[in-house]
């Protein structure tokens, strides 16, 4: 007999506790979009290459120009002139020549693909407070707004900061905006098309290098080549004309190298100035230290020794970037929260886990017994047997897990006079009516089961205590291998 009631009650729980709202897979989660890098959504004009890595400007025609003439020259010189040069003079010509076109070649490329330093824009409400200040200071009665300036006091001269309207910030001292690239540069030195980059803060020393070493280089490809047809028209019946109709490359070699020996010379002795006063392209050219503005007029970041201005451009710590290119986007949408149920979740911790185990009552060890009640009344389905249990919240839900915030203190049955036992018409009943249960509950008392009555007893309905630990038993593992689904 207790063995039917038992099996019952296993169909009982496999047919009215439906798996479809309780199921971890069927959780309403958003799905999972790709994040976002902030290269991709950049405000800036600059391109960007390899997942972010690099980064140059819009326009970069003249710097494929400057890496092929540098390529096409090196590869005549290497091919049709360090032979010979090797063969008559020695054989370290090509190996510096080598060694000057790899440097070249690496600080080109590092200018160029470096973040110049790039000051990140203000967001809308760092920008919306830094209006509010500005308001506040200025006063917003007047019909025309003053200058939007600040002014600092660096090495005892007054620094003016200017306001940009694009970028939403005042910038820092010695920066400027870049009106090809639309950013504001730390440290702006120039935009130089060139090496298809803005010169900065972050990439400056990097330029430095990469003209006096093409200096360099220039110089001893012109040298060379002239050398070369020297040597080649000093040579048994071969004159002048015989030398360079023999080696038409060396021609192009010095026709390119006379015409650009000069600019890049002269480019790399203005910035070796530059760099010994420790001023930028951008000062220079609109006289900011130039003492026709005033007597009282210097330069506050001269640090008074052409060495120690040498040594804090080209060998200072190199700063970090500040725009975070390869970062993600962080997402406004908010996430959506597990829900809460007696069920643990895939993924939960055991301390949630434990927490959700013992919120539901299922799942607890109950001193009371398990009542069979046949309600016969009008308030169940006909043919149908209702489960109550003693204890707190004995309630079972239809079709989801017992929330885990239940209220202990809310029981079905508060002394043993409310028991409904069949038999026994003088004991109250509780009806659903004046039960109060959580929203979405069923009240004690509802149908669970079909009807088994000869598993019941005659005369209480009470059945076997031994059973009770069969019973719950079964519950538990129903409730297993539902959270395992």
């Amino acid at each position: 007999m207790h063995l039917g009631v038992s099996e019952s009650m296993r169909e009982c729980e496999y047919s009215q506790i439906s798996t479809r709202t309780s199921t971890p897979m069927e959780t309403p989660y958003k799905k999972k979009t790709p994040k976002k890098r902030k290269w991709e959504g950049f405000p800036g004009r600059n391109r960007f290459y390899c997942n972010g890595r690099i980064m140059m400007a819009k326009q970069t025609g003249v710097f494929y120009l400057t890496l092929v003439l540098i390529l096409v020259t090196c590869g005549l010189f290497f091919t049709f002139d360090c032979p010979f040069l090797a063969r008559k003079l020695t054989p370290a010509i090509p190996v510096l020549g080598g060694v000057l076109f790899v440097f070249v070649l690496g600080t080109l490329l590092r200018t160029s693909f470096s973040d110049p330093g790039v000051l990140p824009r203000a967001s809308a409400d760092e920008a919306a407070d830094l209006e509010r200040q500005i308001d506040g200071a200025n006063g917003s009665s007047s019909y025309r707004p003053p200058p939007r300036t600040k002014e600092v006091v660096i090495n005892g001269q007054t620094v003016k900061l200017k306001y940009c309207f694009t970028c939403k910030i005042f910038r820092p001292p010695r920066a400027s905006h870049c009106s090809l690239c639309d950013n504001c540069v730390e440290r702006f030195d120039h935009h130089c098309p060139w090496v298809g980059n803005c010169v900065g803060r972050r990439n400056y020393r990097f330029f430095y290098m990469f003209i006096l070493s093409l200096s360099f280089l220039t110089i001893f490809i012109f040298s060379f080549v002239i050398t070369h047809i020297i040597l080649l028209s000093h040579e048994p019946r071969n004159g002048f004309l015989n030398a360079l109709k023999d080696s038409p490359a060396s021609v192009l070699e010095v026709v390119v190298c006379f015409f650009s020996v000069w600019s890049i010379v002269g480019l790399s002795g203005f910035h070796t100035y530059l760099i010994s006063s420790n001023q930028t392209t951008n000062e220079d050219i609109k006289g900011s230290w130039s003492s026709k503005r005033g007597k009282d007029n210097y330069n506050p970041y001269s640090h008074g020794n052409i060495f120690t201005n040498c040594c804090a451009a080209l060998c200072g710590p190199l700063p970090p970037s500040l725009i975070d290119r390869r970062g993600f986007v962080q997402s406004d949408v908010p996430q959506l929260a597990p829900p809460t149920n007696g069920i643990a979740m895939y993924g939960a911790t055991q301390s949630q886990q434990s927490h959700m185990a013992a919120a539901t009552p299922l799942l607890q060890q109950s001193s009371e017994p398990v009542i069979l009640t046949d309600n016969g009344g009008g308030s169940s389905l006909p043919g149908r047997t209702s489960l109550t249990l003693g204890g707190p919240c004995a309630s079972l839900p239809l079709g989801q897990p017992t929330p885990a915030t239940s209220n202990p203190n809310l029981s079905c049955h508060e002394s043993a006079d409310m028991l409904p036992v069949h038999g026994h018409p003088h004991h109250h009943f509780l009806t659903p009516e004046e039960a109060p249960s959580p929203p979405g509950m069923l009240p004690c008392g509802s149908p669970l089961g079909h009807n088994h009555s000869h598993a019941m007893h005659n005369q209480a309905g009470f059945y076997n205590p031994a059973s009770q630990d069969s019973l719950h038993e079964d519950s538990v593992r129903g409730l297993v291998k539902l959270s395992s689904v």
